[in-house]
């Protein structure tokens, strides 16, 4: 496919296509003419760059993580790298958890407020 139908079918420029490109994340074949053409996989593969960005990961963390992905290879390095992401991503899903639990708790009382005519005052954050 070419990357103007790739780009539709993953939701993702042109532009970051040729971004990946550069920075080895993704191939594609070229046409004598110079054209981009992609394999059918291209679409899981630049979904899946696209979750691991919307992650925090950076582009050179994600360029030695697809070996892994695609056919298992990884180094003693690598796991432990990937590790540490993992531990960090829990450690914000945490943080997202306790403020979204925090969000419901200021919705609740100011809807209950609402409902009895009560001006909607925070709650001293100590």
């Amino acid at each position: 496919m070419r990357v103007g139908e790739l780009a539709a079918r993953t939701g993702v420029s042109v532009r970051a296509l040729r971004y990946y490109e550069e920075r080895d994340l993704l191939a594609a074949e070229r046409s004598p003419r110079g054209q981009r053409h992609y394999p059918e996989s291209a679409v899981d593969r630049v979904l899946l760059i696209q979750q691991l960005y919307a992650a925090g990961l950076s582009s050179r963390t994600i360029v030695e993580l697809l070996p892994c992905v695609l056919d298992g290879r990884a180094t003693p390095e690598l796991l432990t790298r990937l590790t540490a992401e993992r531990d960090r991503i829990e450690r914000h899903l945490t943080d997202l958890a306790r403020t979204r639990d925090r969000l419901d708790s200021v919705i609740g009382a100011a809807d209950a407020n609402l409902r009895t005519g009560r001006p909607c005052r925070p709650e001293p954050t100590g």
